[in-house]
């Protein structure tokens, strides 16, 4: 088992690399960043096959962030592992910054699919996890969504097409926040039942508590004994998880914390690190 109490420091972290790119652009995406910064913890400090000295190694594992628009999130996570100097991270969305504002993955080192049009990571998944099956390599393909962007017909079609050819080295990681830009989910256009719609794609399906490495390692445990099938974890989260005024809040979708702001949440998390 990794070292969960480490983990927990490391998703702080994320967290504060993610609000100094934000800040530092006065432009992103704080709240979706924040509630999958636990997730990118466990991805890349415990669970993927990478080398941060070779990003391009042929058997790595990959990530799509298909909801690129948390970029801010996983680019915390990569300059954590080490694909690029933290220092980076200050740069995010300069016009000549190797961090813009959705993933590039000619630009960014780390990065493997370059996103932000909403719909589009699983398709993507779908067809590096086939070609690994094609080719007969081992390496596995994780794909965050989020609960809104499960509006997308072409997630079903993905998944259609993922059930059909039984991949079982793709995991679909959604990040069931309940919050999009405009609004909570359920009152826009409810995806629900998130859970019953992946397992009548054929997928296996396993829940978590985003926030809690306990269950986190358990699905993700279970996502690599499951056999024969595709994975879906649908993970509960709280959208600006770890900043109080952020927290649940559709406002901090797509916004950029004030001076003062920026301030409080880092003093927030800060703290909170202190006490793990």
């Amino acid at each position: 088992m990794p070292n969960l109490k480490e983990l927990e420091r490391i998703a702080v972290k994320i967290r504060l690399g993610a609000l100094e790119a934000v800040y530092s652009a006065q432009s992103g995406h704080p709240g979706g960043s924040l509630s999958i910064a636990d997730t990118l913890a466990y991805l890349y400090f415990s669970e993927m096959k990478i080398d941060p000295a070779n990003p391009k190694m042929e058997d790595r594992d990959r990530l799509v962030l298909s909801k690129g628009h948390t970029a801010p999130g996983l680019y915390a996570a990569l300059a954590l592992r080490g694909f690029f100097p933290p220092e980076e991270l200050g740069s995010f969305r300069g016009i000549k910054s190797m961090l813009q504002g959705h993933p590039d993955m000619k630009g960014t080192p780390g990065v493997d699919m370059s996103t932000g049009s909403l719909g589009q990571g699983v398709s993507a998944a779908c067809g590096m996890a086939k070609a690994a099956k094609l080719c007969g390599k081992d390496y596995r393909v994780f794909a965050i969504v989020g609960d809104g962007e499960l509006q997308e017909g072409q997630i079903w079609e993905a998944a259609m097409f993922a059930g059909h050819h039984k991949l079982d080295n793709l995991v679909v990681i959604v990040d069931n926040n309940g919050l999009q830009i405009d609004g909570r989910v359920d009152e826009i256009c409810s995806p629900q039942p998130i859970t019953d719609k992946f397992a009548s794609f054929g997928f296996d399906v396993f829940t978590a508590d985003a926030h809690d490495f306990v269950q986190l390692d358990k699905a993700f445990t279970n996502a690599r004994q499951s056999k024969g099938r595709p994975i879906a974890i649908v993970q509960k989260s709280i959208k600006g998880k770890g900043v109080s005024f952020m927290q649940d809040n559709c406002a901090w979708h797509g916004a950029a914390p004030s001076k003062e702001q920026y301030e409080q949440a880092v003093n927030e998390l800060e703290e909170l690190l202190c006490q793990i």
